[in-house]
């Protein structure tokens, strides 16, 4: 354990946004199974209404600084591929 006052202060706001990132990226992954969900059933308007809830929680994670911008795009462009494949 540290010491020094403001190491203590580090590990405290370190745990909250570790806190912070896991639930945007659970918040994330729940998403994209959704839309993986709806592609595998073959069911193009689920699939496409998973798609931009999907979309919009990918973009937040990447405006907040949980993913990269590139990763975001990745995300995003193989989710839109996939919905894109059923129709």
């Amino acid at each position: 354990m540290a010491n020094i006052k403001s190491a203590k202060k580090r590990i405290l706001v370190n745990e909250t946004k570790a806190a912070r990132n896991k639930a945007i990226k659970s918040k994330v992954k729940t998403a994209v199974k959704k839309v993986e969900a709806a592609v595998e059933a073959k069911d193009a308007a689920t699939a496409k209404t998973a798609l931009r809830a999907a979309i919009v929680e990918i973009t937040k994670a990447g405006t907040k600084g949980v993913y990269h911008k590139n990763t975001v795009s990745r995300k995003v462009a193989r989710l839109s591929k996939a919905v894109d494949s059923i129709a």
